[in-house]
């Protein structure tokens, strides 16, 4: 079993930035990727970050060059730094673990809203 737990939402004005925080326990070996999806109210979740544990990472178009998301292996953490933030990233935050099964954190809410 693997556990994850986010850390990192809040309120933001636009244009601003957070940086989202998941770590991971248990069995972590089993880990070969990592994900940071979003589910804003009355859309369907959808991922929008990705790293490999070689550290290859792609995202999807909509916030490709405003986040970053990146992997501190000696602390099991992933990060998502987002930049320039918008109204429509409003969503709650997920982290998402991947290997032989699937792992979720609880999510966290992001608010850009002034």
């Amino acid at each position: 079993q693997v556990q994850l737990v986010e850390s990192g939402g809040g309120l933001v004005q636009p244009g601003g930035s957070l940086r989202l925080s998941c770590t991971a326990s248990g069995s972590i070996s089993r880990i070969i990727i990592m994900r940071w999806y979003r589910q804003a109210p009355g859309n369907e979740r959808e991922c929008i970050a990705t790293i490999t544990n070689g550290g290859i990472t792609d995202y999807k178009d909509s916030v490709k060059g405003r986040f970053t998301i990146s992997r501190a292996n000696a602390k099991n953490t992933v990060y998502l730094q987002m930049n320039s933030l918008k109204p429509e990233d409003t969503a709650v935050y997920y982290c998402n673990a991947g290997g032989l099964s699937e792992y979720w954190g609880q999510g966290t809410q992001v608010t850009v809203s002034s």
